[in-house]
């Protein structure tokens, strides 16, 4: 199953030239858990031509437990691959192969538990989620909240965590602020006004903000406890003796749990409003997409508790974003839980390890009998 879905070409991109569809991988699920006994349900992503969830459930009930994973994988550099990415390669007790460790390996690994089961004896659903384009735009995962889909109570997302639990993670905003000011010839400062200069004092304030916020917010469970504010891109002007019409910055944050990212634009925004105010600048401020949410399930949620006992790890927190916040926002409680390590997402020769395979088996084994059997 690893081998075929690797095979199966699935990158997502804000990039038209790199996106591709994800209809080869839903349908290798889609017949795997119809085998099964599953039933399955194709979910078309409005607006996103030749994107789908797959919903695959077993057993009645409105608790139950999702095992949930993204069907995408990131654009690759095919020549720093010392293999084919889309081909299996078995060497060093590893297996490498695009989505390997994020994240494709997950859904092998859940079916292949679940192979054995006998539905009847379900007494709450067991649902297997896949979904569009988490490394993109999550417009998989925001149709399912757009459609209402509470699907369970306890959802697993099968992420890179090296089988160590995860309750939180920070959010991620990308931001665009643009000057519009007036050119002219550098020999009498009069004749224009400089977006630059003005650039200059909106990077000093934002600076400034930054450094208030790592003084309001703090969580010592984050290797970075503070949330981050990260200068990434600037441009302005376009010759040294022209007054510089046009400059843009572009600059992404990660924000704590209990931080909004709305609340953050629109205080940052009446910041530089006020700051800008007489100045003969034109103020724009975008956000290339709309982010991810900061999440956090509560430590004393069922699913934590489970999993904390499972593997004999507390649960943790890390800096990467998920689909956990759209599951939070229906009402799941979400657990973050893979096989895969967060250092091999998105690498060349990215690979799973080979002693990670059982073990990721049986702890699924055991959170299906715990919350769909047991209950």
């Amino acid at each position: 199953m690893i081998e075929k879905l690797i095979a199966s070409p699935s990158v997502s991109s804000i990039n038209p030239q790199w996106d591709q569809t994800n209809s080869g991988v839903v349908e290798l699920l889609a017949g795997w858990c119809e085998a099964l006994g599953f039933r399955v349900e194709i979910m078309p992503v409005p607006g996103h031509p030749g994107k789908s969830n797959l919903i695959a459930s077993a057993g009645q009930g409105t608790k139950g437990l999702i095992l949930s994973g993204h069907t995408d994988t990131v654009p690759f550099d095919d020549s720093r691959w010392n293999s084919d990415p889309f081909v299996l390669t078995r060497r060093d007790d590893r297996l490498y192969g695009l989505g390997t460790s994020d994240m494709k390996a997950f859904f092998a690994l859940a079916i292949e538990a679940v192979r054995e089961l006998d539905f009847s004896s379900l007494k709450q659903p067991l649902i297997l989620l896949a979904t569009a384009d988490e490394e993109s735009n999550m417009c998989g995962a925001q149709a399912l909240v757009n459609a209402g889909r509470q699907l369970g109570r306890h959802v697993v997302i099968g992420e890179p965590t090296g089988l160590r639990p995860i309750r939180m993670h920070k959010g991620i905003a990308m931001e665009t602020v643009r000057l519009i000011g007036r050119s002219g010839h550098s020999s009498n400062p009069a004749l224009g006004v400089s977006a630059l200069e003005g650039m200059h004092r909106v990077i000093g304030e934002i600076m400034t903000w930054r450094q208030e916020m790592q003084a309001r917010y703090r969580n010592p469970m984050f290797e970075v406890e503070v949330p981050t504010l990260n200068l990434g891109h600037i441009h302005g002007g376009d010759n040294p003796n022209r007054i510089c019409a046009e400059c843009e910055l572009q600059f992404d944050m990660r924000p704590l749990p209990g931080m909004e990212l709305e609340d953050l634009r629109a205080e940052l925004s009446g910041r530089l409003e006020n700051l800008l105010a007489d100045s003969g600048l034109t103020l724009q401020m975008e956000s290339p997409f709309s982010g991810i949410a900061a999440m956090e399930t509560p430590a004393a949620a069922d699913i934590i508790k489970a999993a904390e006992e499972l593997t004999g790890h507390p649960a943790g927190s890390v800096a990467f974003g998920t689909e956990g916040p759209y599951f939070r926002q229906l009402g799941m409680e979400t657990l973050i839980l893979g096989p895969g390590d967060i250092d091999q997402a998105h690498q060349p020769d990215e690979y799973l390890g080979l002693e990670r395979i059982e073990p990721m088996v049986k702890l699924i084994r055991s959170l299906v009998r715990r919350f769909c059997i047991d209950q």
